[in-house]
């Protein structure tokens, strides 16, 4: 499963320049993540934001043909050891950085995103002195154990995801969903999400890596209104690269996620999100699970 993914990523990075030819933006999408939104322990999945550029030659209809839209990704994440036990009893610090590109296409009424990040970890990422620089600016403590980080590493990532859009109503849709991913992580994903509300109904929306919280990529003219996210899945977890082995950490073999979340529109110029999700613990040792907070405010003026 490994190769086939890693390898249609290969062949979809590498033919990018040939067939973005002709596409112009048609969306972008960015989603922030914070525990300091969610529970405010300053620990594990810390943070993290991406921002995805949406480029296509025609506006965004759920009927695209495999290559015909495309999305360049960016992403940085920090995580980070609890304050309340030394390493290596926690997980290690790590920062990432990545850049990817997906395609999102129709096949048969199924949605498939597949596509991969090229993803370096370590000091050289440059987000360890970020985070310590912005603490010392706001009189914040420091993270702890910065110093004992993972070390530079690159790595790339293969993710392919599928789901169908069934329609209670007009404005009830419930989206499950499968999805697999290979490279820092390695896992197998299920599960689902319901959307209540007019706002994000006909949007192309993205799914952060961390949260699992859909972000809208495009948004549809001529809506407004509030909607509202309820989500969860379970994973098969079969190896980290945050959690290397040979240092002693072994991973939870499933981890389950939750999340809540609220879409508001006000014309076609203003838009706000805020989510919020429910982390199981993802490694042997680690004392509970954790709430991140998702937040994104877009003004168009």
């Amino acid at each position: 499963m490994n190769c086939a993914i890693l390898f249609a990523t290969a062949l979809l990075t590498f033919a990018t320049p040939a067939v973005s030819e002709g596409r112009a933006k048609i969306g972008e999408g960015r989603l922030f993540n914070n525990d300091f939104l969610g529970d405010g322990k300053d620990r594990w999945h810390t943070g993290s934001y991406t921002y995805s550029n949406i480029r296509a030659r025609e506006a965004y209809s759920g009927t695209e043909a495999f290559g015909d839209l495309i999305e360049y990704r960016f992403r940085a994440a920090v995580i980070a050891p609890s304050r309340r036990s030394a390493a290596p009893g926690d997980r290690p610090y790590a920062g990432t950085l990545s850049l990817g590109v997906h395609t999102h296409f129709d096949y048969g009424g199924t949605q498939v995103s597949l596509g991969g990040d090229l993803v370096a970890i370590g000091p050289k990422t440059g987000l360890s002195d970020f985070q310590l620089a912005f603490h010392d600016i706001y009189d914040l403590p420091n993270p702890p154990y910065v110093a004992q980080q993972l070390g530079n590493q690159v790595f790339l990532n293969g993710a392919v995801a599928a789901s169908r859009r069934y329609a209670l109503s007009d404005t009830v849709t419930v989206r499950p969903f499968v999805e697999a991913l290979a490279g820092t992580e390695d896992l197998l994903r299920v599960g689902g999400d319901v959307i209540i509300g007019a706002v994000g109904q006909d949007d192309l929306l993205l799914r952060d890596v961390v949260t699992g919280q859909l972000y809208r990529a495009t948004e549809k003219a001529g809506v407004s209104g509030m909607s509202y996210l309820l989500g969860a899945d379970i994973a098969t977890v079969f190896d980290s690269r945050y959690l290397p082995q040979d240092a002693g950490y072994t991973v939870s073999e499933t981890r389950t996620r939750a999340r809540a979340g609220v879409f508001w529109q006000w014309g076609d110029d203003v838009s706000f999100f805020y989510g919020a999700t429910y982390l199981s613990e993802e490694f042997q040792g680690q004392s509970e699970g954790q709430i991140v907070g998702s937040l994104k405010v877009n003004f168009n003026f």
